[in-house]
């Protein structure tokens, strides 16, 4: 067993020496936070590599949704998915909305249209889709929902940083798009994250909002909350921003080599690829069906581990299955088989820029049990 421990993830860092002339700089301007240099050289970095016109950054991807959901005033029941990380359906909990659950479609992991339609009621004023692992959602169906009941749609992207279909970003869809920087994530800024609208009355809102409702120094709109991105993790974000694409790129590789070993195990399937998507590569996950592979999930899992590869059940357990949500009607494995059937199965295979090829043949051994 070789010694090395093979993380699931590893941060993308920029070097010191291009980060260290930016500190000195922040320290000579002894202006750390509130919309100083780099705060606003990163939002226009972004804006124009993402192909948005107006996007605001938060401390956290968790912020940007809790925000949301306040500055378009949602009210009531938000259609939301169980296949994701807490965070998404927390926001709706922070703002004393009812997240109601519904399936996922099997070849996405994304929120099932048919499913979405089905939970409509007189109460639900918006959808909260999540482009898992960064594939995309079926946005022209979500979107035609959502325009005939007349209900907001704010997308959790926080996998999807820079992802495209045909060309074209999806961080345009719906009324607004966040996104997550964090240390995980394909692109960071230690942490970190941005919350995407369509408009600048909105974005000014959404600036208001992140910095407890200020609109002036002594005038305050609205009760926000502090979220507001400092200047050294902007500077560092500019950094990253320099070596984003390489490390995309390293990432496809890993990927394609995976999905040519792994692609006639039985008992091992992955999400197809689709051509007309430029991914980002956030994650790989594979799922094990215990009849055809021979043995469960969680006994590759630990085997992986006993070998230092340390992949990740991402995601299990659904956060329907948490004590706080498992109350609501919507929660129950009956209601979601094709999610629960995945959050059993579910393994992210490492995935980061600096994995070797050894790394990778190690992680591919285990899987086809050569241990």
């Amino acid at each position: 067993m070789s010694d090395k421990i093979i993380t699931v993830t590893s941060p993308l860092l920029p070097s010191l020496d291009e980060f260290e002339p930016l500190l000195r700089d922040i320290w000579e301007r002894k202006w750390l936070t509130n919309n100083g240099y780099y705060h606003k050289q990163l939002e226009a970095a972004l804006a124009e590599y993402l192909g948005v016109e107006y996007i605001s950054l938060f401390t956290n991807g968790t912020l940007p949704l809790i925000t949301a959901l306040q500055a378009m005033r949602i009210t009531g029941e938000v259609i939301t998915t169980p296949y994701s990380f807490v965070a998404t359906t927390h926001s709706i909990w922070w703002n004393g909305l009812t997240p109601v659950f519904v399936d996922v479609d099997p070849a996405t992991g994304n929120l099932d249209p048919q499913k979405i339609e089905e939970a409509i009621t007189p109460k639900t004023t918006a959808i909260m889709p999540v482009h898992v692992y960064g594939n995309p959602c079926d946005i022209e169906a979500i979107q035609e929902i959502a325009d005939r009941y007349g209900l907001a749609v704010i997308y959790d992207a926080a996998h999807a940083f820079n992802v495209k279909v045909n060309g074209r970003t999806i961080l345009d869809a719906g009324d607004m798009n966040t996104l997550s920087f964090h240390a995980t994530k394909t692109y960071n800024t230690v942490e970190g994250g941005a919350l995407i609208c369509h408009d600048a009355r909105t974005k000014k809102r959404i600036d208001y909002l992140k910095n407890f409702g200020f609109a002036g120094e002594t005038t305050v709109v609205a009760p926000g909350i502090n979220s507001k991105m400092d200047e050294i993790r902007s500077a560092y974000g500019l950094c990253n921003l320099k070596h984003i694409d390489n490390a995309i790129a390293a990432r496809k590789q890993v990927a394609q080599k995976y999905r040519a070993a792994l692609a006639n195990i039985p008992g091992i399937s992955m999400f197809a690829e689709r051509d007309d998507v430029t991914y980002n590569y956030s994650y790989f996950p594979i799922f094990v069906n215990e009849k055809e592979y021979g043995i469960s999930r969680d006994s590759l899992y630990e085997k992986m581990k006993e070998h230092n590869v340390l992949g990740r059940r991402y995601f299990y357990p659904l956060i329907s299955s948490f004590a706080i949500y498992r109350g609501l009607p919507s929660a129950t494995k009956e209601n979601l088989p094709v999610a629960t059937r995945m959050a059993d199965e579910v393994i992210c295979l490492p995935m980061h820029a600096g994995l070797t090829d050894e790394d990778v043949n190690r992680v591919l051994s285990l899987i086809k049990k050569e241990f």
